[in-house]
């Protein structure tokens, strides 16, 4: 089965950037503001004008609560029909907060793609990341197995290769691995925002990512400008988790 037969976002992403119609806006904007989680996004927003420009998108949201977080795999594919409207939504959400994306390609590795843009700044080190997560998911299989509904080798066996989707469990597994609090704003309707935290560790790191209908993910950004890194020895450590050298990355991406 290739990628848009089996995935609604490889078609639809390229067009998923585009304004919505001015009917859809009005009525998604009234099903988004009906949420608490919304308004008081939007509340934080307006008291927070000075960070939205400089893209502190962690500050601007600190007081917002999550739904707890449970880590899963997929089990349900959207059809093309219920994706376009969740991004609808998820759009007008994204507008009313300030908030841009930075497409990720859909070709099953926009999981690791938006983390690996949000953690060193390069979609390419995906491959990186998803080597990284899914040896934190045998190094701590104690952790992780009891969420997946079948021989846990097979599931991490399925996860190592290339263009295999993400899931809430992979997210997990990065979330400690990098000891980065992952934040999804989400198309949900009663369920704006995710966070996912670390096992037993204090985050060191951030990396803001927007979820679309279960299965696509992108990079998220505040409006005019990227969220930059502000912890230069964190964001070392972090490439280093990868092998990589900082100094060359900072060569390569100034």
């Amino acid at each position: 089965m290739d990628e848009h037969s089996r995935n609604p976002f490889a078609s639809a992403s390229g067009r998923a950037g585009g304004s919505t119609s001015a009917s859809s806006n009005s009525s998604f904007s009234s099903s988004v503001a009906d949420t608490d989680d919304d308004q008081t996004i939007a509340r934080i927003l307006a008291e927070d004008e000075g960070s939205r420009r400089e893209g502190m998108l962690g500050k601007r949201l600190s007081h917002l609560d999550s739904i707890p977080h449970t880590p899963r795999v997929n089990m349900i594919v959207p059809d093309i029909n219920d994706a376009t409207l969740d991004h609808e939504l998820l759009s007008v959400r994204l507008a009313t907060y300030g908030l841009s994306e930075l497409q990720m390609e859909g070709d099953g590795n926009c999981q690791f793609r938006a983390l690996a843009d949000q953690l060193f700044r390069n979609p390419d080190y995906h491959k990186h990341v998803r080597k990284h997560v899914v040896k934190q998911l045998k190094q701590q299989r104690k952790l992780y197995e009891g969420y997946v509904p079948m021989k846990y080798r097979h599931y991490t066996r399925k996860m190592k290769k290339l263009g295999e989707w993400g899931d809430h469990l992979t997210l997990q597994a990065a979330a400690d691995r990098f000891e980065a609090k992952i934040c999804l704003v989400t198309s949900f309707r009663e369920q704006s925002y995710i966070e996912i935290q670390p096992h037993n560790k204090n985050p060191r790191r951030e990396a803001w990512l927007s979820f679309w209908s279960e299965v696509h993910y992108n990079s998220l950004y505040s409006s005019g400008g990227k969220h930059q890194c502000s912890n230069k020895k964190a964001k070392k450590e972090a490439l280093a988790l990868l092998g990589l050298d900082f100094e060359v990355h900072l060569l390569m991406y100034v």
